[in-house]
């Protein structure tokens, strides 16, 4: 007689079903369960406990991100009843401030801090660490490069412009836009390791890096750009995030803002998410960034290449995985499956097209002569 399987063991496979997810089955995306128990912990624990327990080795996988990927397309939510939703149970209300000024700080902790050593394997020389353009790009190197690019083309930057980059990260872009438009730049970062490691790479160039919060900044600037820090910034702050651009950008000058986003608003990201990689992080919906440059800005040009963030990840986890061996002393085996499940995890979600990337350019209305900017500039 055929022993009976647990209830919770016979939801999670009567869900993943629905996804084209065999329970221990040979394809390539299937989930084969190490530990009996990871049913019961899935049920009760959603995205978080989905993680934690690859973390724990109680699953594994040969292919995350397509797992993730079907799991997402398959909108279970709507399929199966409500029990199941406590599975991807993904936003959650939070009455509290996670982006105040001192929570802000943990997300730096917590993964820009961890080691230049790490990113350093992980991206490439321009040491982005944001969605590549892959229009034409063929490595890494050369999405981000055509990233930048198409930045300062969206800005029209030219020599002597004063730049701001909120949240410059190492420092790569401020060192393109300087080395090719010969623009004057400064960078701002709560990170020590990437303030350090941005004004080496920026040395003899017209750059300023700052250990300095967004919100601290003072002066005039002809163009700002941020990329990939909106993120960080969360709901309650995205209108005094608006209002210190707005103070800061000069009247006829341009803001692209280079951030992923949702599809819906949320309070608050995935709990996996905000607990082992990005603190406080949430991901703003259209209706929250309209809602916040409402009476600020002009919205000049939005532009969705969300799909170019899928490869980006998959190239920083090829990246990851082949130098691992010199990182494994410092980072054991527990925080490589989670690096890994974090990468390919969110190579999923952007897979599924739950997450975008958009560049938002923004003025203050007062633009000459709007024809003579290029905002939207495929490169061939």
């Amino acid at each position: 007689m055929t022993a009976k399987k647990p209830s919770e063991q016979k939801l999670i496979e009567e869900m993943a079903h629905h996804a084209g997810i065999t329970i221990n089955g040979k394809g390539p995306f299937d989930i084969q369960v190490k530990d009996p128990k990871f049913y019961r912990r899935l049920l009760s624990g959603g995205s978080l406990a989905l993680g934690e327990s690859y973390m724990d080795g109680w699953w594994e996988s040969d292919s995350i991100d397509e797992m993730i990927n079907q799991l997402l397309r398959a909108d279970l939510k709507d399929k199966l009843r409500p029990t199941f939703t406590l599975a991807f149970n993904f936003c959650k209300a939070f009455l509290l401030n996670m982006q105040s000024k001192k929570r802000s700080h943990k997300v730096v902790d917590d993964h820009y801090n961890l080691g230049n050593d790490l990113y350093e394997v992980m991206l490439d020389p321009t040491m982005a660490y944001s969605c590549g353009y892959w229009k034409r790009a063929k490595t890494l190197q050369e999405a981000q490069e055509d990233k930048f690019e198409i930045i300062a083309q969206k800005l029209g930057l030219k020599p002597g412009m004063r730049v701001l980059d909120i949240g410059c990260g190492w420092g790569g872009a401020l060192k393109y836009m300087a080395e090719k438009y010969q623009i004057e730049g400064v960078g701002v970062t709560i990170s020590e390791n990437q303030a350090s490691f941005g004004k080496e790479l920026c040395k003899g160039l017209p750059i300023q890096i700052k250990l300095q919060d967004y919100r601290d900044l003072k002066g005039q600037f002809d163009r700002i750009y941020s990329i990939g820090m909106f993120e960080h910034v969360g709901p309650d702050n995205h209108l005094t995030y608006m209002k210190k651009a707005h103070s800061l950008l000069k009247d006829e000058g341009l803001f692209c803002l280079h951030t992923i986003g949702g599809n819906k608003e949320c309070n608050t990201g995935d709990p996996w998410i905000h607990k082992y990689i990005f603190p406080g992080g949430v991901l703003p919906a259209p209706t929250q960034i309209t809602k916040a440059i409402r009476g600020l800005f002009t919205l000049e040009d939005w532009h969705n290449f969300g799909t170019d963030y899928d490869k980006t990840l998959m190239e920083w986890y090829k990246r990851f995985d082949a130098g691992y061996d010199q990182l494994k002393e410092r980072y054991p085996e527990r925080f490589y499956r989670m690096w890994k499940f974090y990468l390919l995890c969110c190579a999923g979600v952007f897979r599924s097209r739950q997450a975008q990337l958009w560049q938002v350019v923004l003025s203050k209305g007062r633009l000459s002569n709007r024809d003579s900017f290029n905002f939207r500039p495929y490169l061939s």
